[in-house]
């Protein structure tokens, strides 16, 4: 993998590249499968149409690269900043899927990610203040410490998810879905006391 190149419909296996830098490639249709790209550096690429499957991206830097119809699967994503990526305003659907994923400490601060598929993932102390996450699927997702403020959760569904502080004065949850668990959960915020 060199920088200034265009990769299309690569597989790249078993790759260890921790630490590496890289900058200008795209990627477009490859498969990362088994790869430890830990604490590498991706500057000004370009990820279409990709998928990640039981890697370590944990700590990866993204300034300026774009992300666009990709998936994660059974990987580790742990303190990635998001919001140093490149997300052009005239997408706000990105179609980011995660699945088994591990995102702790990551930061999605303020940016608008409609449609955001998360399953069966853990997001401990994951930021997503002043995002929009409109239309997003969260399902079976742990939440612990996460921070929610201004979020736009219009229409998320949070099937199964757990762990949620979510203050109800402080977001926007019109039409979104939560187990009846989950849901008492979320009158905290209120300050009300509730009986049986």
């Amino acid at each position: 993998m060199k920088s200034n190149q265009q990769y299309y419909d690569t597989s790249f296996s078993k790759l260890s590249l921790t630490c590496a830098e890289f900058n200008d490639i795209e990627f477009e249709e490859c498969e990362f499968v088994d790869c430890d790209l830990s604490e590498a550096k991706f500057a000004h690429c370009r990820f279409i149409n990709c998928s990640f499957v039981r890697c370590n991206l944990s700590l990866l830097k993204i300034p300026n690269s774009r992300w666009f119809q990709i998936s994660f699967s059974e990987s580790k994503l742990v303190g990635i900043d998001w919001t140093t990526a490149y997300w052009p305003s005239f997408h706000v659907d990105c179609e980011l899927e995660f699945k088994q994923c591990i995102l702790n400490d990551c930061s999605w601060f303020g940016l608008t990610l409609q449609q955001l598929k998360l399953e069966e993932c853990k997001l401990h102390d994951a930021d997503l203040r002043e995002g929009d996450f409109s239309g997003s699927s969260m399902t079976y997702c742990d939440f612990s410490h996460s921070l929610f403020m201004r979020t736009n959760l219009e229409r998320v569904d949070f099937t199964e998810s757990s762990h949620l502080a979510i203050d109800l004065n402080h977001n926007r949850l019109s039409g979104a879905k939560f187990s009846r668990f989950a849901a008492l959960s979320l009158l905290e915020s209120l300050d009300i006391e509730l009986v049986d």
